[in-house]
């Protein structure tokens, strides 16, 4: 195993690594940014190095050579990229290799392969994972999208190849609209993700968002830790995530993680990732894409299994074998992404934690980078905390969660805490069986 390692993120991601690295007896190093000041995530560290000053202080976090230089300052044998920032970009991976720093994630060549959607669809397409109808080559200025589209069906959607997280989205109703939401799908692209690339899909109405978590050791084994429920969304981005999901069958269950077990077999890949698929209303299910990191979510499927994501990330990183067996999933668990953005309108919402109290009950884990004081910075993610509760059966858990909500006590930011306790109360949820559409139609 490692003796240190830098983790290369901030807020409660850092936080959660680093609790895992000291149960471990794994140093840590962390980076921050100056307008930071003294984040918690550097304080949890063993030492922190702060990152150049920069007019946008998020450069640093995705400045590669920074990042490396940083993790060789501290004499750190690992880097650990968390969530965003660059835990999906190939060249910081290849980066760290040439350091001889290992990365704590899939291959170089594994990122590259899967973070092209297109391509990963069409090389997963070709070995009889379902897909979802779409185009597989590049839509260039040439071509004949309006043909393109009639071929697959509207409604359809405009996705960008290199991106994620619902970023440059665009549902088109109907060809009329099909013109302007490629030019506002392609400049979104390429002010996101430089490169402007897209791709047409079709949209499926009713849909529900359900993935599975993949682990894929060095030795082969590749396994899995169930599936997670992700369709409670606001602009394609997940803010309620359940474990296991309440919406599918045992025999839909089976396949589909048989589908995403193999898919990932098939391609090679190597640590943890997470196979997402699409479900329709007669439960027909399509991959989606592939996520090559630790997900935001991924404490909902630690809390029906017991197992430690981030410490199966970190010793398949250091060629050590883990358990090829799922554990079977005991009782129900739920988080709630609490965010400092308007409840109605969504927008971030920053300031200072006047007040930051979340009540201590048997059965929640609160995942957190804030304290009470601490600044929420309009430069970064407005996440402040992401609360994971866990009990017997789904509806104790829907209980426990929402006396949490009530209970808890956020002043100085404006949060989503109303918009989470009605999709909670929603009828929909409640007997759990919603879709992506539930949060939008809240009153």
């Amino acid at each position: 195993m490692f003796d240190k390692i830098l983790i290369a993120n901030r807020g409660e991601i850092a936080c959660r690594i680093a609790r895992t690295c000291h149960r471990l007896g794994i140093r840590t190093a962390a980076i921050y940014s100056e307008v930071e000041g003294s984040p918690l995530h550097a304080e949890m560290a063993d030492e922190a190095v702060c990152l150049p000053e920069s007019a946008n202080p998020v450069a640093g976090y995705l400045d590669i050579r920074t990042v490396v230089n940083a993790a060789r300052s501290v004499g750190a044998q690992a880097v650990h990229p968390g969530y965003g920032f660059l835990s999906e970009n190939p060249d910081f991976a290849r980066a760290c290799a040439e350091s001889d720093i290992v990365f704590i994630g899939p291959t170089a060549d594994s990122i590259s392969m899967m973070g092209g959607k297109r391509e990963a669809l069409r090389r997963l397409a070709s070995s009889g994972v379902p897909v979802l109808p779409g185009t597989d080559t590049a839509l260039d200025e040439q071509a004949d999208v309006g043909a393109e589209a009639e071929a697959i069906g509207y409604p359809l959607m405009i996705k960008a190849s290199a991106g994620g997280g619902g970023i440059g989205m665009q549902i088109v109703a109907d060809s009329a609209r099909l013109e302007r939401a490629l030019r506002r799908a392609r400049s979104s692209a390429r002010r996101s993700f430089g490169n402007d690339d897209v791709y047409l899909e079709r949209f499926v109405t009713d849909a529900r968002h359900i993935e599975v978590q993949i682990v894929a050791d060095a030795d082969g084994a590749c396994s899995h830790l169930w599936e997670r429920e992700c369709s409670v969304q606001r602009r394609h981005q997940k803010v309620i995530e359940e474990a296991p999901s309440p919406s599918i069958s045992q025999d839909t269950r089976e396949r589909l993680i048989a589908t995403a077990v193999r898919a990932a077999a098939g391609v090679g890949f190597l640590n943890v990732g997470t196979f997402e698929f699409l479900m329709d209303a007669d439960d027909a299910f399509y991959f989606m894409e592939a996520n090559t990191r630790l997900q935001v979510e991924h404490g909902v499927s630690e809390a029906i299994t017991g197992v430690d994501i981030v410490e199966r990330q970190l010793r398949i990183a250091a060629g050590l074998p883990v358990s090829a067996d799922p554990p079977p999933p005991e009782g129900h668990a739920i988080e709630c992404r609490i965010y400092a953005e308007n409840p109605v309108t969504f927008i971030p919402s920053p300031g200072t934690l006047t007040e930051f109290t979340i009540p201590v009950i048997d059965g929640l884990r609160v995942d957190t980078g804030f304290r009470e004081g601490d600044e929420v910075s309009s430069y970064f993610d407005p996440l402040i905390a992401k609360l994971i509760a866990r009990s017997d059966t789904r509806s104790n858990t829907i209980a426990l969660m929402s006396a949490v909500l009530e209970y808890t006590r956020i002043s100085g930011v404006e949060t989503n805490i109303p918009t989470l306790t009605a999709a909670l109360r929603h009828p929909d949820f409640v007997r759990g069986r919603y879709n992506t559409d539930m949060l939008m139609s809240l009153p």
